[in-house]
């Protein structure tokens, strides 16, 4: 068994999934690999010494590039927000670390184009934690995209929505900054279902869209240090302040293939939580995908007998389905938190085996290539080439 000591950068939603991740992964994954939760880093000394005790860590620390130059770090773990990808991503790989990134990759496109040619020269192991790969269902979905059981892809579409911050109150956190986040719900939950797309149905070649910012300001957050996430933020100060990001952003798409996507992300839908879906129609059939359900696939084959037609619900959780075999018996099914154990296990695995983790840096930047076309496109009000 070989130990690897990672050092995570960030203790808060992304930080708590992935300690969790690094503990469970050897459990239920014999990858080879035993990772060691050795430094967990941030900036408030307060808060992320509590999370180390919670979460696990050996260590904790302040200054990310000096943990970044020790000798005794493996793998750099980066669960930041987007403006400090690229940056830490490129010293990491400078220092020879191998890296596990969240999502979305960067800002901008030069950013990933950076990172991916500091990966490159030198020529560490590099993924991003597009985790809904992860999802079984998911993974049966392309698989049965992959065996021609769909036949020709006619459609893809996607919607991501979220209501969270539809109250005209809830401050302006660094989600709802440009500068940090790249942009609202475009980066965070388009970038999602974009690498979903590019995952099941293949290149996006054209795009076309608009964006709507339905409260444009807010009041700023009040400085805290105490340990949160997203959905809890602290109340805001009685000043207001202009937000400068989408609040929703829809797109139309062409593939190189032929077929045609739509796109949807926002976080004024209300009810919806993390409501992620996801549909495919063929020649031969369609499947149909829901994160609130996501344990379920539903199925149509056009070559169903004329007296039975409609789509089947295949529970996917038989040891024959994409990554099951390592978690319960049939009819238990996997939640959320398991997509990290997953993907986690697909980078062990490929470290420990000497191949290139899927997605890396490359899949991070053709991600960014086509939001950032969506957005050229809705500042041109055109039709633009990715």
């Amino acid at each position: 068994m070989k130990r690897l000591n990672i050092a995570l950068i960030g203790y808060k939603f992304m930080g708590k999934a992935h300690s969790y991740a690094l503990l469970a992964t050897p459990f239920f994954f014999k990858t080879g690999i035993e990772p060691v939760r050795k430094v967990l880093v941030g900036r408030h000394r307060g808060p992320l010494e509590q999370a180390a005790r919670d979460f696990g860590w050996e260590e904790c620390a302040t200054d990310w590039r000096e943990v970044v130059r020790r000798p005794d770090i493996d793998v750099i773990d980066i669960a930041t927000p987007p403006n400090t990808h690229a940056e830490i991503a490129i010293a990491a790989a400078e220092a020879g670390k191998h890296i596990f990134c969240e999502k979305p990759f960067t800002i901008t496109v030069e950013e990933a184009e950076r990172a991916l040619a500091a990966v490159q020269r030198a020529g560490v192991k590099h993924m991003l934690g597009f985790n809904y790969r992860r999802v079984p269902a998911l993974g049966l979905a392309r698989q049965l995209i992959a065996e021609g059981r769909l036949g020709k892809i006619f459609h893809f579409r996607a919607a991501y929505l979220q209501d969270w911050i539809m109250d005209p109150q809830f401050p302006r956190i660094w989600k709802l900054t440009k500068a940090i986040a790249g942009s609202g719900p475009h980066h965070e939950l388009n970038s999602h279902i974009i690498d979903l797309a590019h995952f099941l149905v293949g290149r996006i070649d054209r795009v076309v869209g608009l964006e709507e910012t339905f409260i444009r300001q807010r009041p700023a957050e009040a400085e805290s240090e105490q340990l949160s996430t997203m959905l809890t933020a602290q109340a805001g100060s009685s000043q207001l302040v202009d937000v400068d990001v989408d609040d929703t952003t829809a797109f139309l798409a062409r593939f190189a293939n032929g077929a045609v996507g739509t796109f949807e992300s926002t976080r004024f839908a209300a009810g919806r939580r993390n409501h992620n879906r996801i549909e495919v129609n063929g020649s031969k059939g369609s499947v149909y995908f829901d994160l609130e359900n996501m344990n379920l696939l539903q199925y149509y084959n056009a070559d169903d007998p004329a007296d039975v037609p409609g789509f089947r619900t295949i529970q996917v959780n038989e040891g024959c389905h994409p990554y099951i075999s390592h978690w319960w018996p049939p009819g238990h099914g996997i939640g959320y938190q398991n997509t990290f154990v997953n993907q986690f296990a697909d980078f062990f695995q490929a470290i420990a085996d000497d191949t290139r983790p899927e997605p890396g840096f490359e899949v991070g930047l053709e991600n960014q290539r086509v939001l950032e076309a969506v957005s050229r496109s809705i500042a041109a009000e055109k039709w633009t080439a990715v």
